[in-house]
């Protein structure tokens, strides 16, 4: 019976392999010590018969310095690999090497920033689909019949379906808003918008707005601007100033457009703002009264102003990028400016 125990020994001290010390060191406790299986063979010598213990030793012995010489084998390529790791300038003992940490998109961190300022001012978000019906994306929203924002060469309708189009701005939103909850209402509207338009380095036909709009009691256009000069110092610095020109929107009475100081010269004139000082950032006004009446609202009991910007126009003024293509072509060179935003 010891025949087949030692024999069973030589194939796993033969099998048997060390790469690194602990490994190393488990080999030795179980075949090396005097506590392990090789010791476990001298001891019971005493149990062998006297006839058999002369080739009973032997055999443990030639156990012991197959043991013995294996150990010796496995030191040597334990050491070779430590010896080869220095030489190539690796240390096992170091933490792993991190990988490199992507940034944020500018154009979400912009996203973020102004959902950040108006949410402290009260203002909640809604969302709504990208592919809208002619009543929400048009006829709520008080355009006439001949607009042209109705024709093919402005819009994306839907093939065989001439009443289904893709979105172009997310006023749609506040529509849906308006049917489905009363006045107050304080909401902003970020998402994505398509415009069939030509794609240039200052216009896209897919890019991000983000509007805003407030329909209570006695809400006036000074609530408006109040609103807007808070978000512009906000978003461009306490030095920015603000100003409203006349305008026509026709969900709006009366509408203004929105400028604020061009931030690259500092409202001193230069070819951004074309001389003038100050950059166009979005339109506002008071909610028409029809567009109310069409949502379920009361025009006479309540009253509300809408505002809506570009998000990609927002980020070419706060990082100073002058090609509106840069956005969406996924340069890793522009990314990367971008990780101080993380």
């Amino acid at each position: 019976m010891y025949q087949e125990n030692i024999e069973r020994l030589h194939k796993e001290i033969a099998a048997s392999t060390a790469n690194n010390a602990e490994e190393l060191e488990a080999y030795r406790m179980r075949f090396i010590n005097k506590k392990g299986v090789v010791g476990d063979l001298f001891a019971a010598m005493k149990e062998v018969p006297n006839e058999q213990k002369k080739e009973y030793g032997l055999q443990v012995n030639a156990v012991k310095q197959a043991a013995e010489a294996k150990f010796q084998e496995l030191i040597e390529g334990v050491n070779s690999g430590t010896k080869d790791n220095k030489r190539l300038g690796i240390d096992l003992t170091l933490p792993a090497t991190t990988l490199p940490v992507g940034g944020i998109h500018p154009l979400t961190a912009t996203r973020q920033r102004i959902i950040e300022i108006f949410e402290r001012i009260g203002f909640n978000l809604s969302e709504g689909p990208e592919i809208e019906d002619d009543w929400h994306n048009f006829t709520a929203l008080n355009f006439p019949e001949n607009h042209p924002a109705r024709e093919m060469q402005d819009t994306f309708f839907i093939e065989k379906k001439p009443d289904i189009a893709l979105r172009t701005h997310t006023s749609s939103v506040q529509v849906r808003v308006m049917e489905n909850q009363k006045p107050p209402i304080r909401t902003l509207s970020p998402g994505r918008v398509f415009r069939n338009e030509a794609i240039s380095a200052r216009a896209h036909c897919i890019f991000h707005q983000v509007e805003g709009l407030y329909v209570d009691r006695n809400v006036g256009f000074s609530d408006l601007k109040q609103t807007l000069y808070h978000f512009a110092k906000e978003m461009f610095g306490k030095s920015t100033k603000v100003r409203f020109r006349p305008s026509y929107f026709p969900f709006t009475e009366p509408s203004a457009e929105i400028d604020i100081s061009c931030q690259l010269c500092g409202g001193k004139g230069c070819n951004v703002c074309k001389g003038t000082g100050w950059v166009e950032i979005g339109g506002s006004g008071m909610v028409d009264s029809n567009v109310l009446e069409n949502c379920g609202i009361d025009p006479d009991e309540f009253t509300g102003f809408a505002f809506g910007m570009g998000i990609e126009r927002i980020a070419m003024l706060k990082y100073q990028i002058k090609d509106l293509r840069l956005f969406t072509e996924n340069d890793i060179r522009f990314l990367k400016q971008f990780k101080p935003l993380l």
